[in-house]
């Protein structure tokens, strides 16, 4: 196995190459107005930072939020493109797991919240559970205004945190998406380990796009 993670939910892009048992190769980059610009770019890189080829790659592992609109589309249009081309199968993952999972790895147990920024003074979020058998979302994901998340005294990581401290709690970390646990959760995934579960590579917006298709023009003549 040679595993391609991507994910383009949070402000810039995360890659990484996985051979299935370790993270080869890492890369954050850009900000949220540069996905476009500079993922293929780091994909390249991160390929050869970890002396492989594109043509080895044989699953590709995408964040599919969720997320901003524009950001998760060039994602995901991205990876399904990849995997079409290098003839790889093609898998999604919750982006908010890959923060879950961040925590964990770092220490955290037992039930805790994973907000994010959904912009318009929202957040994205969704609780989870880590115990003996793995971790497991229990609830969402939602998008809410920061007061309206049911907290009830657990625990808050990621970048909702910063924006929203009087609602959510102090800042705590993960605030942003690693590409070495978004391929390591999906490897776990495709073996059955960790409680962990893949999703088809569709973006979970939660709320429909700023920009609409414009409506029939209207007659100015009789």
């Amino acid at each position: 196995m040679l595993l391609l993670a991507i994910d383009t939910a949070t402000d810039g892009v995360a890659v990484a190459v996985c051979d299935g048992e370790r993270v080869l190769a890492a890369r954050r980059a850009g900000d949220a107005r540069s996905h476009t610009e500079v993922l293929v770019p780091t994909v390249g890189e991160v390929l050869a930072a970890a002396g492989r080829e594109r043509t080895e790659v044989t699953d590709v592992a995408v964040g599919v939020g969720p997320g901003p609109y524009t950001g998760l589309r060039v994602g995901l249009a991205t990876a399904r493109t990849l995997a079409l081309a290098w003839g790889a199968a093609v898998h999604g993952v919750c982006s908010l797991d890959v923060l879950a999972a961040q925590a964990v790895a770092g220490g955290l147990a037992g039930e805790f919240l994973v907000a994010t920024d959904a912009r318009r003074r929202e957040v994205h979020t969704a609780r989870y559970v880590a115990d003996g058998d793995g971790v497991r979302r229990t609830a969402g994901p939602d998008v809410l205004a920061p007061a309206a998340v049911e907290r009830a005294g657990l625990p808050v990581v990621g970048r909702g945190t910063q924006l929203h401290p009087d609602a959510l709690g102090p800042a705590t970390a993960p605030f942003e998406v690693d590409g070495g646990a978004l391929a390591l959760l999906a490897v776990d995934a495709l073996a059955g380990r960790g409680g962990w579960r893949l999703l088809p590579p569709e973006p979970l917006y939660l709320r429909r796009p700023d920009a609409s298709v414009p409506g029939a023009r209207k007659r100015v003549t009789a």
